[in-house]
């Protein structure tokens, strides 16, 4: 729920799932997270609110959110990691592919990223990673991928590895939020034992179901945000407020401003 100028991180995600087609939403929640719910949900006091001030504009705005998607919520009882995160969703997503979109991975709504994943786990009917070479001190804050020499933007996953210390990662090419699946990863996570940071990752999931199917990596350069870091927090904040039309050009003239002082 942080904000990134007027809007909570998770609306961001949520209207990049829905630019791609994906409207059939599952938010994993946990104990004090209800006003993630509370967001997608009508409110029905403002919104009578608004309607007597006449500020109609933002009365749509808030109708607009609640007609987003169809948002469902599961909650994960414990904080066991991302691996167990994904498991509680067995139940709602099936036996169909589906898209884990992180909430702080915020991808610039010109990004193609998510939809070519989407493109490319149908045409080849496996599982796509997204991938992003990160500066090698960086690497230890991901998951790393190896991968088959470089045949453009879709390669094949040859192994990941969860948190590597720089010294021992296979490469640079980080696993980045937002994962394209088949089924079959939940047959993988029933199998990993707890692992980086005594959790359950995705990542030594993502790593057994290599050996039984295989799995692609959509590499890009340009276009997230990672809000749970500050300074790109802050970029992003000045990069996404500069292109709006009611903010840039006050913002930017107070940048020059600024710059100049």
């Amino acid at each position: 729920m942080l904000p990134l100028i007027d809007k909570p991180a998770i609306q961001y995600v949520v209207e990049e799932a829905v630019r791609c087609g994906l409207t059939n939403i599952v938010i994993v929640t946990g104990r004090g997270k209800a006003s993630m719910e509370d967001h997608f949900d009508r409110s029905f006091e403002l919104e009578a609110h608004l309607k007597a001030k006449g500020k109609n504009a933002e009365l749509a705005q808030m109708v607009a959110i609640a007609q987003l998607a169809e948002v469902h919520y599961v909650r994960q009882g414990e904080p066991l990691g991302l691996g167990h995160a994904v498991s509680v969703a067995r139940r709602h997503v099936g036996d169909q592919p589906f898209a884990v979109m992180l909430g702080d991975d915020i991808m610039h709504e010109r990004s193609p990223v998510l939809a070519s994943m989407i493109a490319a786990s149908e045409e080849r009917g496996a599982s796509v990673l997204a991938l992003k070479e990160v500066l090698p001190e960086e690497i230890s804050a991901y998951g790393a991928a190896t991968v088959e020499p470089d045949a453009g933007e879709v390669v094949r996953v040859l192994d990941v590895v969860e948190k590597p210390a720089a010294a021992d990662a296979p490469s640079n090419l980080a696993v980045i939020g937002r994962y394209v699946l088949t089924p079959g990863i939940f047959d993988a996570l029933d199998r990993i034992t707890p692992g980086a940071g005594g959790e359950l990752q995705l990542t030594d999931a993502i790593k057994l179901l290599i050996e039984d199917e295989p799995v692609y990596g959509w590499t890009f350069s340009e276009g997230r945000f990672d809000v749970g870091n500050k300074i790109d927090y802050l970029k992003a904040t000045v990069e996404l407020a500069l292109e709006r039309p009611d903010l840039g050009p006050p913002l930017r003239a107070f940048l020059e401003e600024l710059l100049q002082r």
